[in-house]
Protein backbone atom coordinates (compact mmCIF):
# COMPACT_ATOMS: atom_id res chain seq x y z
CA UNK A 1 0.00 0.00 0.00
CA UNK A 2 1.50 3.35 -1.02
CA UNK A 3 -1.43 5.43 0.27
CA UNK A 4 -2.99 5.52 3.72
CA UNK A 5 -6.51 5.13 2.29
CA UNK A 6 -5.74 1.65 0.97
CA UNK A 7 -3.83 0.76 4.13
CA UNK A 8 -6.73 1.75 6.39
CA UNK A 9 -9.86 0.85 4.42
CA UNK A 10 -8.24 -2.14 2.75
CA UNK A 11 -5.80 -3.87 5.08
CA UNK A 12 -6.82 -2.59 8.53
CA UNK A 13 -10.54 -3.05 7.92
CA UNK A 14 -9.96 -6.60 6.65
CA UNK A 15 -7.97 -7.46 9.77
CA UNK A 16 -10.61 -5.92 12.04
CA UNK A 17 -13.39 -7.87 10.33
CA UNK A 18 -11.34 -11.11 10.03
CA UNK A 19 -12.14 -10.96 6.32
CA UNK A 20 -10.36 -12.32 3.27
CA UNK A 21 -8.59 -9.53 1.39
CA UNK A 22 -7.97 -9.77 -2.36
CA UNK A 23 -4.92 -7.76 -3.45
CA UNK A 24 -4.00 -6.74 -6.99
CA UNK A 25 -0.59 -5.24 -7.88
CA UNK A 26 -2.18 -2.27 -9.67
CA UNK A 27 -5.60 -1.16 -10.81
CA UNK A 28 -6.66 -2.48 -14.19
CA UNK A 29 -10.40 -2.72 -14.74
CA UNK A 30 -10.27 -6.07 -16.55
CA UNK A 31 -8.18 -7.62 -13.76
CA UNK A 32 -10.52 -6.24 -11.09
CA UNK A 33 -13.62 -7.65 -12.81
CA UNK A 34 -11.87 -11.02 -13.21
CA UNK A 35 -11.02 -11.03 -9.48
CA UNK A 36 -14.61 -10.13 -8.57
CA UNK A 37 -15.88 -13.06 -10.65
CA UNK A 38 -13.38 -15.43 -9.04
CA UNK A 39 -13.51 -14.40 -5.37
CA UNK A 40 -17.03 -12.91 -5.09
CA UNK A 41 -16.10 -10.09 -2.66
CA UNK A 42 -18.83 -8.29 -0.74
CA UNK A 43 -16.92 -5.07 0.09
CA UNK A 44 -15.06 -2.97 -2.46
CA UNK A 45 -13.32 0.23 -1.28
CA UNK A 46 -12.32 2.43 -4.19
CA UNK A 47 -12.38 5.85 -5.79
CA UNK A 48 -14.80 7.34 -8.34
CA UNK A 49 -12.63 6.75 -11.40
CA UNK A 50 -12.36 3.06 -10.48
CA UNK A 51 -16.13 2.65 -10.34
CA UNK A 52 -16.42 4.39 -13.71
CA UNK A 53 -13.78 2.12 -15.27
CA UNK A 54 -15.43 -1.02 -13.90
CA UNK A 55 -18.83 -0.02 -15.28
CA UNK A 56 -17.24 0.54 -18.69
CA UNK A 57 -15.51 -2.85 -18.48
CA UNK A 58 -18.59 -4.93 -17.65
CA UNK A 59 -20.89 -3.12 -20.08
CA UNK A 60 -24.20 -4.97 -20.16
CA UNK A 61 -22.80 -7.98 -18.25
CA UNK A 62 -23.59 -6.48 -14.85
CA UNK A 63 -24.26 -9.86 -13.25
CA UNK A 64 -20.49 -10.11 -12.72
CA UNK A 65 -20.76 -7.51 -9.94
CA UNK A 66 -23.72 -8.94 -8.02
CA UNK A 67 -21.61 -10.15 -5.09
CA UNK A 68 -20.75 -6.57 -4.10
CA UNK A 69 -22.87 -5.36 -1.19
CA UNK A 70 -20.96 -2.33 0.06
CA UNK A 71 -18.53 0.17 -1.47
CA UNK A 72 -16.73 3.02 0.25
CA UNK A 73 -15.50 5.80 -2.03
CA UNK A 74 -12.79 8.27 -1.08
CA UNK A 75 -9.85 10.32 -2.38
CA UNK A 76 -12.01 12.43 -4.73
CA UNK A 77 -15.60 13.73 -4.91
CA UNK A 78 -18.13 11.04 -5.85
CA UNK A 79 -20.50 12.29 -8.59
CA UNK A 80 -24.13 11.49 -7.79
CA UNK A 81 -24.61 9.93 -11.25
CA UNK A 82 -21.71 7.51 -10.70
CA UNK A 83 -23.12 6.54 -7.31
CA UNK A 84 -26.60 5.95 -8.71
CA UNK A 85 -25.40 3.93 -11.71
CA UNK A 86 -23.07 1.70 -9.67
CA UNK A 87 -25.74 1.02 -7.05
CA UNK A 88 -28.21 0.21 -9.81
CA UNK A 89 -26.05 -2.46 -11.44
CA UNK A 90 -24.78 -4.05 -8.20
CA UNK A 91 -27.88 -3.56 -6.01
CA UNK A 92 -25.35 -2.72 -3.29
CA UNK A 93 -24.57 0.48 -1.38
CA UNK A 94 -21.92 2.93 -2.56
CA UNK A 95 -21.22 5.58 0.07
CA UNK A 96 -18.79 8.46 0.21
CA UNK A 97 -16.30 9.17 2.96
CA UNK A 98 -13.73 11.88 3.56
CA UNK A 99 -10.36 12.40 5.12
CA UNK A 100 -6.78 13.39 4.52
CA UNK A 101 -3.35 11.90 5.15
CA UNK A 102 -2.90 14.18 8.18
CA UNK A 103 -5.94 12.50 9.77
CA UNK A 104 -4.80 8.87 9.47
CA UNK A 105 -6.69 9.24 7.00
CA UNK A 106 -10.50 9.14 7.57
CA UNK A 107 -12.60 11.71 9.44
CA UNK A 108 -16.11 11.34 7.97
CA UNK A 109 -18.15 8.58 6.36
CA UNK A 110 -21.74 7.89 5.40
CA UNK A 111 -23.53 5.08 7.21
CA UNK A 112 -23.74 1.82 5.26
CA UNK A 113 -27.51 1.91 5.75
CA UNK A 114 -30.52 3.61 4.22
CA UNK A 115 -29.56 6.70 6.22
CA UNK A 116 -26.72 7.67 3.87
CA UNK A 117 -27.07 10.90 1.87
CA UNK A 118 -26.04 11.32 -1.74
CA UNK A 119 -23.58 14.15 -2.21
CA UNK A 120 -22.57 14.09 1.45
CA UNK A 121 -19.31 12.88 2.97
CA UNK A 122 -21.34 11.68 5.93
CA UNK A 123 -20.93 12.10 9.67
CA UNK A 124 -17.73 12.54 11.69
CA UNK A 125 -16.32 9.23 12.91
CA UNK A 126 -16.58 8.36 16.62
CA UNK A 127 -14.27 10.56 18.74
CA UNK A 128 -13.73 12.94 15.80
CA UNK A 129 -15.06 16.49 16.06
CA UNK A 130 -15.69 18.61 12.99
CA UNK A 131 -17.01 22.10 12.33
CA UNK A 132 -17.44 24.71 9.61
CA UNK A 133 -15.52 27.93 10.27
CA UNK A 134 -15.47 31.28 8.51
CA UNK A 135 -12.37 31.40 6.31
CA UNK A 136 -11.30 34.86 7.45
CA UNK A 137 -12.59 35.29 11.01
CA UNK A 138 -12.43 31.66 12.15
CA UNK A 139 -15.90 31.98 13.68
CA UNK A 140 -18.23 28.94 13.66
CA UNK A 141 -20.82 29.15 10.90
CA UNK A 142 -24.50 28.15 11.15
CA UNK A 143 -26.13 25.22 9.37
CA UNK A 144 -26.00 25.52 5.59
CA UNK A 145 -23.33 28.23 5.44
CA UNK A 146 -20.20 27.51 3.39
CA UNK A 147 -16.86 27.75 5.16
CA UNK A 148 -13.72 25.72 5.83
CA UNK A 149 -14.01 22.20 7.22
CA UNK A 150 -11.91 21.76 10.36
CA UNK A 151 -11.34 18.60 12.41
CA UNK A 152 -9.90 17.47 15.74
CA UNK A 153 -9.50 14.08 17.37
CA UNK A 154 -7.04 11.33 18.38
CA UNK A 155 -6.44 10.43 14.72
CA UNK A 156 -5.11 13.88 13.81
CA UNK A 157 -1.36 14.25 13.31
CA UNK A 158 0.78 16.11 15.82
CA UNK A 159 2.47 18.07 13.07
CA UNK A 160 4.72 18.00 10.03
CA UNK A 161 8.16 16.55 10.76
CA UNK A 162 10.64 19.40 11.24
CA UNK A 163 8.25 21.89 9.58
CA UNK A 164 7.20 24.06 12.49
CA UNK A 165 5.83 26.99 10.49
CA UNK A 166 3.63 24.78 8.32
CA UNK A 167 2.36 22.98 11.42
CA UNK A 168 1.45 26.25 13.14
CA UNK A 169 -0.32 27.46 10.01
CA UNK A 170 -2.62 24.44 9.79
CA UNK A 171 -3.72 24.37 13.46
CA UNK A 172 -5.89 26.93 15.28
CA UNK A 173 -7.12 26.35 18.85
CA UNK A 174 -6.74 22.60 18.41
CA UNK A 175 -8.62 22.50 15.11
CA UNK A 176 -6.80 21.30 12.02
CA UNK A 177 -7.69 23.21 8.86
CA UNK A 178 -8.36 20.92 5.91
CA UNK A 179 -8.29 23.54 3.15
CA UNK A 180 -11.64 22.22 1.93
CA UNK A 181 -14.77 24.33 1.68
CA UNK A 182 -17.95 22.69 2.89
CA UNK A 183 -21.18 22.96 4.82
CA UNK A 184 -23.17 21.00 7.40
CA UNK A 185 -26.89 20.24 7.34
CA UNK A 186 -29.34 20.23 10.24
CA UNK A 187 -28.67 16.54 10.95
CA UNK A 188 -24.90 16.89 11.18
CA UNK A 189 -24.06 15.52 7.73
CA UNK A 190 -21.15 17.29 6.06
CA UNK A 191 -20.78 18.22 2.40
CA UNK A 192 -17.58 19.15 0.57
CA UNK A 193 -18.19 22.01 -1.81
CA UNK A 194 -14.66 22.33 -3.18
CA UNK A 195 -11.00 22.64 -2.38
CA UNK A 196 -10.50 26.31 -1.52
CA UNK A 197 -7.66 26.54 -4.02
CA UNK A 198 -9.81 24.99 -6.79
CA UNK A 199 -12.62 27.51 -6.51
CA UNK A 200 -13.03 29.61 -9.67
CA UNK A 201 -13.54 33.37 -9.33
CA UNK A 202 -15.35 34.36 -12.53
CA UNK A 203 -16.35 38.03 -12.85
CA UNK A 204 -16.45 38.25 -9.06
CA UNK A 205 -18.67 35.18 -8.64
CA UNK A 206 -17.59 32.00 -6.85
CA UNK A 207 -17.89 28.91 -9.04
CA UNK A 208 -17.30 25.48 -7.51
CA UNK A 209 -16.03 22.91 -10.07
CA UNK A 210 -17.80 20.01 -8.38
CA UNK A 211 -21.22 21.60 -8.90
CA UNK A 212 -20.57 22.03 -12.62
CA UNK A 213 -19.14 18.50 -12.91
CA UNK A 214 -22.28 17.02 -11.32
CA UNK A 215 -24.38 18.62 -14.07
CA UNK A 216 -22.00 17.47 -16.82
CA UNK A 217 -22.17 13.87 -15.57
CA UNK A 218 -25.95 13.93 -15.98
CA UNK A 219 -25.68 14.44 -19.76
CA UNK A 220 -26.18 11.12 -21.59
CA UNK A 221 -23.11 11.62 -23.81
CA UNK A 222 -20.66 12.30 -20.97
CA UNK A 223 -18.48 9.49 -19.60
CA UNK A 224 -16.13 11.60 -17.49
CA UNK A 225 -15.76 15.31 -16.83
CA UNK A 226 -13.52 17.75 -15.02
CA UNK A 227 -13.82 21.50 -14.57
CA UNK A 228 -11.12 24.06 -13.85
CA UNK A 229 -10.57 27.79 -14.02
CA UNK A 230 -8.52 29.25 -16.83
CA UNK A 231 -7.14 32.83 -16.98
CA UNK A 232 -9.39 35.36 -18.70
CA UNK A 233 -8.47 39.01 -19.28
CA UNK A 234 -12.08 40.17 -18.93
CA UNK A 235 -13.49 37.87 -16.21
CA UNK A 236 -10.27 37.18 -14.29
CA UNK A 237 -11.01 33.47 -14.60
CA UNK A 238 -13.43 31.59 -16.80
CA UNK A 239 -15.00 28.17 -16.40
CA UNK A 240 -13.44 25.49 -18.62
CA UNK A 241 -14.86 21.97 -18.98
CA UNK A 242 -12.92 18.91 -20.12
CA UNK A 243 -15.08 16.00 -21.23
CA UNK A 244 -14.56 12.36 -22.17
CA UNK A 245 -17.46 11.10 -24.27
CA UNK A 246 -19.03 7.68 -23.90
CA UNK A 247 -17.89 4.94 -26.31
CA UNK A 248 -19.50 5.26 -29.72
CA UNK A 249 -20.07 9.01 -29.46
CA UNK A 250 -17.76 11.09 -31.64
CA UNK A 251 -16.78 14.67 -30.77
CA UNK A 252 -18.85 17.11 -32.79
CA UNK A 253 -20.18 20.64 -32.63
CA UNK A 254 -23.67 19.20 -32.22
CA UNK A 255 -22.61 17.24 -29.13
CA UNK A 256 -20.80 20.29 -27.75
CA UNK A 257 -23.89 22.47 -28.15
CA UNK A 258 -26.08 19.78 -26.58
CA UNK A 259 -23.84 19.59 -23.50
CA UNK A 260 -23.69 23.38 -23.15
CA UNK A 261 -27.47 23.65 -23.55
CA UNK A 262 -27.85 21.06 -20.78
CA UNK A 263 -25.58 23.19 -18.55
CA UNK A 264 -27.57 26.34 -19.30
CA UNK A 265 -30.75 24.57 -18.24
CA UNK A 266 -29.30 23.43 -14.92
CA UNK A 267 -26.81 26.11 -13.87
CA UNK A 268 -26.76 29.84 -13.26
CA UNK A 269 -25.35 31.69 -16.27
CA UNK A 270 -21.99 32.53 -14.68
CA UNK A 271 -21.41 28.84 -13.86
CA UNK A 272 -21.92 27.58 -17.42
CA UNK A 273 -18.59 26.60 -19.04
CA UNK A 274 -17.38 29.19 -21.53
CA UNK A 275 -14.87 26.69 -22.88
CA UNK A 276 -15.48 23.00 -23.51
CA UNK A 277 -12.83 20.63 -24.79
CA UNK A 278 -13.22 16.95 -25.64
CA UNK A 279 -10.44 14.69 -24.35
CA UNK A 280 -9.44 11.04 -24.66
CA UNK A 281 -7.99 11.06 -21.14
CA UNK A 282 -7.83 13.32 -18.10
CA UNK A 283 -4.68 13.92 -16.02
CA UNK A 284 -4.81 11.86 -12.82
CA UNK A 285 -2.59 11.04 -9.88
CA UNK A 286 -1.49 7.49 -9.08
CA UNK A 287 -4.60 7.03 -6.93
CA UNK A 288 -6.95 8.38 -9.59
CA UNK A 289 -7.51 11.96 -8.46
CA UNK A 290 -8.09 14.50 -11.22
CA UNK A 291 -5.10 16.85 -11.38
CA UNK A 292 -6.86 20.16 -12.00
CA UNK A 293 -3.60 22.09 -12.12
CA UNK A 294 -2.69 20.16 -15.28
CA UNK A 295 -5.96 20.90 -17.05
CA UNK A 296 -5.14 23.40 -19.78
CA UNK A 297 -7.19 24.39 -22.80
CA UNK A 298 -5.36 23.40 -25.99
CA UNK A 299 -4.32 26.35 -28.11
Amino acid sequence: FFHSYGLTVGMNLSILAAATMVLLPRFKASDVVKAIRQYRPTLFPGIPTMYLAIMREVGQHTEQLKSIKYCISGAAPLPAKVQQDFEHITHGKLVEGYGLSEASPVTHCNPLTENCRSGSIGLPLPNVDSAILHQETGAPLPVGEIGEIVVKGPNIMKGYWHRKEETEAIFTNGWMHTGDLGKMDEDGFFYVVERAKDMILASGFNVYPREVEEVLFQHPAVQEAAVAGTPDEYRGETVAAFVILKPGIAPSDETRQSILAHCKQNLAGYKVPKLLEFRQTLPKSLIGKILRRELKISK
